[in-house]
């Protein structure tokens, strides 16, 4: 299987497709929008971050799953824990500076006020701050990423988990280009193109995201569809829509799979909300 990932190899998107996908062959892209072009074309499936415990929604994947031609055919929780890594023979009290993506900097700042004469330094990937480091053999500088870097690029942990909180985790999708068969699943509904792909065996949780009317209630009815046959949210977002000041998509995970009282709540939400887009059935973890 081609897996295309956004960021460097040994980033962890890397680690999340080598154990979501055992045997892939991992395309590293440098934009999310690439990462989604090789879906749609058919050329791969993606492995996308979507959701960290700590930093929240990964908004651009999420507009691009409600705009692209794509659907989600597996979740993943990959425990993030950062390190330091640096060149062979490179040791802890000579580094003045560690590099890493500001998210993942920040996720590390107890370290970084144990040891004040390291300067934390913004960079654009985790996984490319240590193959930047090992490339241009930087002995007073290490990059933080996880343990795939360290093995690609054949750098030296000199401080494991260093991450603030241990409780850190990433949420990953598989993600595949949606299949032009149309399923049963929303036949002659609302929802009828937004459901065309496989549904895994064993699913038993379902990704949407729709928009309702500015209107009184119309939140309230469109959440009742699925109160109304004790299905439980796991999530509920709302995220602003590109191109459209003041009008927001809202995502909502929800505990069913493909069975009829979800069916009947997605042809229910079909007549309330202006669209609804199923982004994906699967097996929840």
């Amino acid at each position: 299987m081609r897996i295309a990932i956004q960021g460097e190899l040994g980033s962890f998107s890397h680690e999340a497709a080598r154990r979501m996908a055992p045997g892939c062959s991992v395309i590293p892209c440098a934009r999310s929008a690439e990462v989604f072009d090789r879906v749609e074309s058919g050329s791969a499936a993606a492995v996308i971050p979507i959701e960290n415990t700590l930093a929240g929604t990964v908004s651009e994947h999420a507009d691009l799953l409600v705009n692209r031609d794509v659907f989600i055919e597996a979740e993943f929780l990959l425990r993030i824990v950062h390190n330091v890594i640096a060149a062979p023979g490179v040791k802890l009290n000579s580094l003045r500076r560690a590099l890493s993506h500001p998210v993942a900097l920040d996720q590390c700042r107890d370290f970084f006020r144990a040891h004040p004469r390291i300067e934390a330094v913004p960079f654009y990937d985790t996984a490319g701050s240590v193959k930047h480091v090992i490339e241009n053999k930087l002995m007073d500088t290490a990059g933080i990423a996880g343990k795939q870097a360290a093995r690609e690029y054949s750098g030296k942990i000199l401080a494991a988990g260093i991450e603030d909180d241990k409780n850190n985790f990433t949420r990953f999708f598989l993600i595949r280009k949606t299949s032009t068969h149309k399923n049963k699943r929303g036949e002659g509904s609302a929802v009828a193109k937004s459901t065309a792909f496989p549904i895994p065996r064993g699913a038993n949780k379902t990704s949407i995201a729709f928009k309702v009317a500015n209107t009184p209630g119309a939140l309230f009815k469109s959440l009742s569809v699925f109160a109304l046959r004790d299905i439980s949210l796991s999530k509920i977002e709302s995220r602003p829509m590109r191109g459209r000041p003041w009008e927001y998509v809202f995502y909502v995970d929800f505990l069913r799979g493909d069975d009829e009282a979800a069916r009947n709540a997605l042809r229910h939400l079909g007549e309330v909300a202006e669209f609804v887009k199923v982004l994906g059935v699967y097996r929840a973890v």
